[in-house]
């Protein structure tokens, strides 16, 4: 009896967690273990979630030689379904060890990919491992390599059934140092049975004060079968350099292979244009190919200047690997964490080098943060395809250039045997759309057509099948390009088409420099009324309609089978659609051969994805009640739209005021000012701190309990400066709650770029929430008339309002002679409604006083809200009161 170690990867998808319970049977060559519940994670207190991996135990009688698994889940309906990755069952029997992986990549849900729940999963040779394969690897040194520092260096080998894990080059004899100046250094490694060997990839820990490994050579060879691979290395791993890389990938060189070329990826990440969408978080990547992966890569250096991942930026970094051939999907995340610390990433584009003329595009349209949108700090992204990177204007595409589009479909093979397949490609432009016909014959159909009269195109969308195929088939890609305007993308579909079902999936357009329309999955509400005789049985189907397009027929039926909407009850469909803009309208069909009758109330409808608006169609109708044959198709109109606030997580702890504070400028003197940083809240105002360091070296800030931030005041201590600080980063951190703060501001100087204010403010940048605007003040002085009530004192004013004050200012106007009207300016973040201010100079002695008539404040450029202080007194230390400094409403 084994016992089997059962590692199930669900996938990380939108939605590819399941609460359904699931079943696995084991097969192999002395039989199978039965089918067996999957009852509780020995890792996990909840199974089968978003990106997660549970382990499993099963005993069994030894199974021989691992070959296929049945695995299965009992939830039905939309919504419990689940995507699983992949399976991998370790078990060691004797001596041997054994590793095998079953991969699957795909959905068990009855309403999305070919809609079955279970899936019988075979050993992938790819991924086979039995523990037995040894290597010597010979690993050769520069003489002008460094001294070597205590820095972990290991490496991975991929071959034509796989990759090993990541392995590390440590000494076989105690105290032995590796690496050193023109050292030949020998480990021996263990791994499974990786196939045909054609690349390796090397990587080197970030530690302090390490200088870098200047690499010669990397050797391999197989203890077994005596072959001996080589790898032309000749680089550096250093932050150092003009690489700055500590990862490196090396093909093998063969004398009767081709060896593989390496490519300097140009990955570039679109950060969204929303309010708190940036990050200073370490963001990392991983590329995934037909022919393996980059492994996870640190994108620290842009080759674009200004601070990384800031809104509505795009930031290109080149991630150097052997080539992966079609690229697939992506893996990105950040270690930031804490509301807040994520980002909103619009799309990643990669293309194989900064000439390349074509790049892939992997488009997100979401947070990435731990409380907001899909509460993950790392995603995966599925390709939608390949663009041009150059190309004519879209509005010449197909509108004024003769010509055809050839399109090329590939997909799954069809056996001689079988009969084809018949879908529809439905093109949809600016101006109309266009059906073809698409009868499947083998893997690749090609088709032309001028798709004259539709303007530009901006979203494709597949459907069927409309046969009744033996088995499903795979669509892989549309490839298009139009013989005139030389226009040309990739739409990878990757989606099954299945016997049993009416499908229906689109992707947009993908137009060099042009955002493609997000991919939205609706979620659909349908309310039966709870009438008596409000429930039928029959076919049905609904389309959405928006300001941009519609959805087209979408079946809420299987192919030949009923479906039943029941009194009261709500039944839920979700749908994919390229994104329809604003919606307005709802086609919904229904036929009955019973002659039932359907009370439909209303149906809502949302996005899954960003759940905080709901569109309402009301209908409190019935459908069909004449007893046509045919189906009877209403129009149903948006009744209302509601929209919450950003719904977030909430917070596991609570706030004890405690903000870790990073403040990075250039342009400092060199006799460094002293500057108080005071931070304002909904409930109040810290005290006034030094800012330790301006070099982004945290410090910590203690504001106690003035509720959520609205803004931070820097005030200059001493004398106006020379010129301005500039400011490159200001971020703030809750040492409790992990809540991150981002900040906005119109001039990107502290104290004014001539360095002659005292008071610089910057307001709190929150997720999708705009910060409190930046308003300029003007602020007109009258002084009296009586005499001696002039000053050549230096005057400050403190403004306060509903949402704060604005710290003491100098009035720079110093011109506050008798009758006069003064005129300054004061930019700060908006007080709301103006309370009062506070006035006072600092100049004592006969002489100094001054008699201040009014204060007038308003909006420059708004004089018709204007705020007046009256005064009518003097502040002079030897007149009346002998007070100067005053507090005026």
């Amino acid at each position: 009896v084994l016992v089997y170690e059962v590692y199930v990867y669900t996938g990380a998808r939108l939605g590819a967690e399941t609460d359904s319970n699931v079943y696995i049977n084991l097969i192999g060559t002395r039989g199978d273990a039965g089918k067996r519940k999957l009852h509780r994670s020995k890792n996990n207190n909840v199974k089968f979630r978003h990106g997660q991996m549970d382990i499993f135990y099963i005993k069994a009688v030894s199974l021989g030689d691992l070959e296929k698994v049945l695995i299965s889940h009992d939830g039905a309906g939309p919504g419990n379904g689940w995507f699983l990755d992949k399976i991998v069952i370790k078990h060691k029997e004797g001596e041997e060890a054994q590793e095998v992986v079953f991969p699957c990549n795909r959905w068990l849900d009855e309403c999305q990919d070919d809609g079955k729940t279970e899936r019988e999963l075979t050993a992938n040779s790819k991924y086979f491992v039995k523990l037995s394969q040894q290597w010597r690897v010979q690993v050769k040194t520069y003489g002008d390599s460094p001294e070597p520092r205590e820095c972990k260096r290991t490496v991975v080998i991929y071959g034509s059934k796989g990759k090993s894990d990541e392995v590390l080059l440590t000494p076989q004899a105690p105290g032995h140092v590796c690496f050193l100046p023109r050292a030949i250094d020998e480990f021996i490694v263990e791994t499974g049975d990786l196939g045909d060997v054609y690349k390796i990839r090397i990587s080197c820990d970030d530690v302090p004060a390490f200088e870098g490994w200047h690499l010669e050579s990397f050797h391999l060879e197989d203890l077994h079968t005596k072959q001996r691979l080589n790898f032309d290395c000749n680089c550096w791993l250093t932050l150092n350099g003009e690489d700055k890389e500590l990862v490196k990938e090396f093909p093998a060189v063969t004398e009767d292979q081709k060896t593989l070329p390496v490519y300097k990826y140009v990955v570039s990440v679109h950060t969204g244009d929303r309010w708190g969408a940036g990050t200073f978080a370490n963001v990392n990547i991983t590329l995934y190919g037909k022919r393996g992966d980059t492994g996870v890569r640190k994108l620290h250096t842009s080759l674009i200047r200004g601070q990384k991942f800031q809104r509505n930026k795009v930031d290109s970094f080149l991630v150097e690997a052997v080539s992966l051939s079609h690229l697939q999907k992506v893996v990105i995340g950040h270690d930031g964490e804490g509301y807040g610390a994520g980002m909103y990433l619009k799309m990643v584009t990669v293309k194989e080098s900064q000439d390349s003329d074509k790049e892939w595009v992997f488009p997100l349209w979401n947070w990435l943060d731990t409380h907001l949108g899909l509460c993950e700090t790392v995603c995966e992204i599925v390709t939608f395809g390949k663009r041009l990177t150059l190309s004519p204007k879209v509005s010449d595409v197909n509108m004024k250039s003769p010509g055809l589009w050839i399109m090329d479909v590939t997909g799954s093979d069809l056996s001689n045997e079988e009969d084809p397949i018949c879908l529809s490609l439905i093109f949809y432009g600016n101006l109309s759309c266009k059906k073809l016909p698409l009868e499947v014959t083998g893997k690749t159909i090609q088709i032309k057509d001028e798709l004259a009269g539709i303007g530009s195109i901006y979203k494709v969308q597949v459907t069927g099948p409309h046969s009744e195929p033996k088995q499903p088939w795979h669509l892989d890609l549309l490839h298009m390009k139009h013989t005139g305007t030389k226009e040309e993308m990739h739409l990878a579909f990757d989606c099954w088409f299945n016997p049993k079902e009416d499908k229906c999936v689109e992707l947009p357009a993908l137009y060099a420099d042009q955002e493609p329309l997000p991919v939205v999955e609706y979620a659909i509400h349908l309310h039966t009324g709870d009438l008596k005789k409000a429930d039928a049985t029959g076919e049905a189907y609904l389309c959405i309609q928006g300001e941009k397009s519609d959805s087209g027929k979408r079946w809420l039926n299987l192919k030949n089978k009923l479906i039943t909407f029941a009194r009261g009850q709500v039944e839920i469909f979700n749908i994919k659609s390229v994104y329809l803009g604003k919606l307005n309208q709802v086609l919904v069909g229904f036929k009955s051969l019973k002659k039932d009758e359907w009370f439909l109330e209303k149906i809502v409808i949302k996005e899954v994805s960003y759940p905080f608006s709901e569109h309402v169609f009301v209908h409190n109708n019935w459908i069909n009640k004449r007893f046509q044959k045919d189906f009877v198709e209403v129009a149903i109109p948006l009744k209302e739209t509601s929209v919450t606030s950003l719904p977030t997580k909430d917070f596991d702890t609570k706030s004890r005021g405690r903000w870790q504070t990073w403040v990075q400028c250039s342009q400092v003197p060199e006799d460094v000012p002293d500057i108080q940083v005071v931070a304002f809240g909904r409930k109040g105002k810290s005290p006034a701190q030094k800012v330790q360091n301006l070099s982004d070296n945290p410090f910590l800030l203690t504001i106690g309990d003035i509720g959520d931030i609205t803004k931070l005041s820097f005030v200059l201590s001493g004398p106006s400066l020379r010129r301005g600080i500039k400011l490159h980063k200001l971020q703030l951190k809750d040492m409790d709650t992990k809540q991150e703060l981002g900040f906005h501001t119109e001039a990107p100087y502290l104290f004014g770029e001539d360095g002659s204010e005292t008071v610089t403010e910057l307001a709190t940048v929150r997720p999708d929430k705009p910060p409190l605007r930046e308003v300029l003040y003007s602020i007109i002085v009258h002084t009296g008339t009586l005499p001696a009530s002039g000053t050549d004192a230096e005057v400050f004013i403190t403004v306060f309002g509903e949402q704060g004050d604005s710290c003491k200012r100098r009035l720079r106007h110093s011109n506050f002679e008798r009758g006069q009207v003064c005129i300054s300016e004061m930019r700060a973040v908006d007080l709301g409604q103006l309370i009062k201010i506070h006035v006072e100079h600092h100049n004592a002695g006969y002489g100094a006083g001054w008699y201040l008539d009014q204060i007038v404040i308003h909006e420059s450029g708004k004089t018709e809200d204007q705020y007046v202080f009256f005064c009518q007194q003097w502040l002079d230390s030897g007149v009346g009161d002998a007070q100067m400094e005053r507090t005026l409403k």
